[in-house]
């Protein structure tokens, strides 16, 4: 297995997106590429590519806005960040993968899963929903205003929680701690855009047009995007099936690595069951 490969490349609206590529165990093996929360960034994903790298090559990313990625000011929309994966698949050479995203990722993944079909191979909606309600709008420019008015340490203890549950956080304090440090240097204009983009959100419409082989997965005590909209999406995916992690919050890929990593390699299989 080849060693990762860090790049940067520009999308066509001038965004520069950073990378990371793992080749996977030998040519042709199976794609995956995964999608990171809101004021994150690809490092989420670092446990389950642990586990993925020997089973297929894996692409992870910081999103527009988030990471060592760009930091245009301007509204955002799901589109807009699915095609900026859209166009650094092309970069990278890849004509599909599985798609997978985790909170805003999953809105990512749902988007593109919808805009791309074609290049969506299998799709794996985490700790997601495809819309967060009617007073979401105001909600979430609540939180964005927060952010403005006293920086974003104003709202990491009300993060921490909602990220991972009390064990968690009691047993891996320097996961906490990096994650934290990830959440603090956010650009405030780049957050929030991205508050309004969640805020404004409405994917239901597109689910319906979603044909990849789909797993909507959630934790069983995620409160962020809790486990009645992840059933929402089950519901609307035709196929799709549903686990919910038993003691999960709302960053598994963080918090249960294993499971996530396994419902990701189901979607490999070409003999995954499609079943409600």
């Amino acid at each position: 297995m080849s060693n990762p490969v860090n790049g940067t490349f520009k999308t066509t609206d001038g965004c520069a997106i950073s990378y990371t590529l793992h080749a996977g165990p030998a040519p042709g093996a199976p794609r995956v590429a995964l999608i990171h929360s809101l004021a994150l960034d690809r490092s989420i994903w670092d446990d389950v590519v642990a586990r993925l790298a020997a089973h297929a090559a894996v692409l992870i990313y910081d999103c527009r806005g988030h990471g060592s990625s760009g930091h245009p000011a301007m509204r955002y929309t799901p589109d807009l960040f699915a095609r900026d994966l859209a166009q650094l698949l092309d970069h990278v050479r890849w004509p599909d993968a599985v798609i997978a995203g985790c909170s805003m990722g999953g809105c990512v993944a749902q988007a593109f899963a919808a805009g791309y079909p074609q290049r969506t191979t299998g799709l794996c909606l985490i700790d997601t929903t495809a819309w967060y309600g009617a007073e979401a709008p105001k909600v979430w420019r609540e939180r964005a205003a927060t952010a403005q008015a006293k920086g974003m340490a104003a709202l990491i203890d009300f993060q921490v929680t909602r990220w991972f549950g009390d064990a968690f956080r009691a047993a891996h304090p320097d996961t906490v701690n990096a994650l934290t440090q990830v959440f603090l240097a956010n650009d405030l204009k780049c957050y929030q855009a991205t508050c309004e983009m969640l805020g404004d959100a409405d994917l239901r419409p597109q689910l319906a047009s979603i044909i990849a082989p789909t797993a909507v997965v959630v934790g069983e005590e995620d409160y962020a995007a809790p486990v009645a909209m992840a059933e929402a999406m089950h519901q609307g995916i035709k196929g799709a099936t549903l686990t919910v992690i038993a003691g999960g919050r709302h960053i598994t890929p963080v918090e249960c690595p294993e499971d996530i990593a396994t419902e990701i390699l189901n979607l490999l299989s070409p003999n995954r069951e499609q079943a409600r």
